[in-house]
């Protein structure tokens, strides 16, 4: 095996040493070994399986005695705490994002110049499966910085019967003057979805069942565009879009399933602006379900909701 075959497959830490451009000093963690519901194929849902970390951090040189203090250096448990934090956020479809988003948590950290992060799949087969990036101090794109930067919505669920009021364009224009960012939930048509005996294929037919009705409303309103993941709802808010929620993706990938199915859907409402952070609930033609957050309950007769 020539020299540039064996580094490739060397462990992180060799592979820093040999690309080092400067004398620096390294931390690392290995062989950290967690179980974890990750996986974009339908057979990794549902199923822990185990996932290798191994990182490499660069840090800047102490210029001084550091005393044997802990505070003064990098400390091995920002990487264990990166890594968990970033799984604890939601459920993760590729290797690459986590990857990703580890290496951009750590080199928030002052001390952190470069780190070199490799993730594997133990689980797949008879062999590891895994994804290594590296990644310096001012590299990195700032997404996931704006993706904690966010602003409070409002969160508003509409009921059928609102969706198919004349009052519909009026409720739309007072929340749309408010510069409070705006989020719209609806539950499934009044029509029954199909049904299945298996549990799994149900929950993603009556997931299906509320994005239709999603649909139907943006349909009504021209303003209103049908947005599934978080990344393009961060995007909407900041650009003053209003929003209308597809379930399916936040719900199959929260880390915590949320207690409430999509035949609750003023529950599931209150669950996903929990999850967003929202300022305030507001339910039209609905009561109001338990939450935490600040929430208002209209009827859909109510001219005036802002």
């Amino acid at each position: 095996m020539n020299n540039d075959i064996r580094m490739a497959f060397a462990h992180p830490a060799e592979r820093a040493e040999a690309s080092a451009t400067q004398p620096c000093d390294r931390i690392s963690l290995s062989d950290y070994v967690v179980e974890v519901e990750i996986g974009a194929f339908q057979q990794e849902r549902g199923h822990l399986q185990r996932v290798r970390f191994n990182v490499v951090v660069e840090v800047a040189p102490q210029t001084g005695d550091i005393d044997d203090d802990v505070d003064r250096i990098l400390s091995y448990d920002t990487i264990t705490e990166s890594i968990q934090i970033e799984l604890g956020a939601e459920r993760i479809n590729l290797l690459e994002t986590l990857a990703a988003r580890v290496a951009e948590r750590i080199l928030s950290e002052p001390l952190a110049q470069r780190v070199f992060v490799r993730i594997e799949k133990l689980d797949r087969g008879p062999f590891s499966l895994g994804v290594e990036i590296v990644r310096a101090k001012g590299e990195v794109a700032s997404k996931g910085q704006d993706h904690v930067q966010i602003p409070h919505p409002r969160v508003v669920f509409m009921s059928n019967a609102a969706i198919g009021s004349d009052n519909l364009k009026t409720w739309i224009d007072q929340l749309a003057a408010d510069p409070m960012p705006l989020i719209i939930c609806v539950g499934a048509d009044d029509t029954p979805a199909p049904r299945s005996g298996a549990a799994l294929a149900q929950r993603r037919i009556d997931l299906l069942a509320i994005e239709q009705n999603a649909w139907v409303l943006a349909g009504r309103d021209k303003r209103c565009m049908v947005v599934g993941t978080r990344t393009e709802l961060d995007w909407a808010m900041k650009h003053d879009q209003i929003c209308v929620w597809a379930p399916s993706k936040i719900v199959l990938d929260a880390v915590e399933s949320p207690s409430a199915g999509p035949d609750d859907a003023a529950a599931l409402c209150a669950w996903f602006a929990e999850h967003m952070e929202a300022a305030e609930l507001l339910l039209i033609g609905d009561d109001a379900p338990q939450t935490k957050l600040p929430v208002r309950s209209v009827k859909v007769g109510t001219i005036d909701v802002v």
